[in-house]
């Protein structure tokens, strides 16, 4: 059975990508420490402009209020940085990853019951897990591990396209060589 291949790489990629789940919680850490910073600074801000920016019945001078001022702008940057690490990855290698696993996991067992060339099996199964390294793939390799290169390989859009390519051809053998049975290759 030739989709028997994309079911297995399919599980332990989605396993792979899952367990980013587990990289971004530990980002998350992170981002509460940063949030807890954020909101003192900015609550102090909020706090000067209530009481006309006096601090202990003392009026501030010009740059007391910038210091504070800069403190707020700095902590708020730190957050949205922390913020953009999560979502660098939740919104990339975790999310098409985990799609393009199960892609694989589906595509695989309708293979299982379209009759065409063994040939053209081949080169769906193929094209499904190629594309999903070349794309999927190249982003975990990008942003969880900060490997420059696989950007380069991103760039190139081969993956999305040998995805897209590989549902369309699939699309059309489904139409002409369904089997309602698993079929013998």
């Amino acid at each position: 059975m030739i989709g028997k291949k994309n079911i297995v790489f399919g599980f332990l990629f989605l396993t792979f990508t899952a367990s980013l789940g587990g990289v971004m919680v530990d980002m998350y850490e992170e981002y509460g420490a940063v949030a807890g910073e954020k909101q003192i600074a900015v609550g102090r801000l909020a706090q000067l402009k209530t009481d006309d920016f006096e601090e202990e019945l003392e009026p501030l001078n010009a740059k007391q209020i910038a210091m504070a001022n800069t403190d707020g702008i700095l902590s708020m940057s730190k957050l949205s940085n922390v913020e953009f690490g999560i979502d660098f990855i939740k919104g990339g290698p975790h999310a098409h990853g985990n799609l393009e696993a199960l892609l694989n996991i589906i595509a695989g067992f309708i293979l299982c019951f379209v009759s065409i060339a063994v040939w053209q099996k081949q080169l769906l199964s193929w094209g499904f897990m190629i594309g999903t390294v070349m794309h999927a793939g190249m982003m975990i390799l990008a942003r969880v591990f900060d490997m420059a290169w696989a950007n380069v390989v991103l760039e190139t859009g081969i993956g999305p396209v040998l995805i897209l390519a590989s549902l369309f051809f699939m699309g059309v053998a489904v139409a002409v060589g369904f089997k309602n049975e698993v079929v013998k290759d």
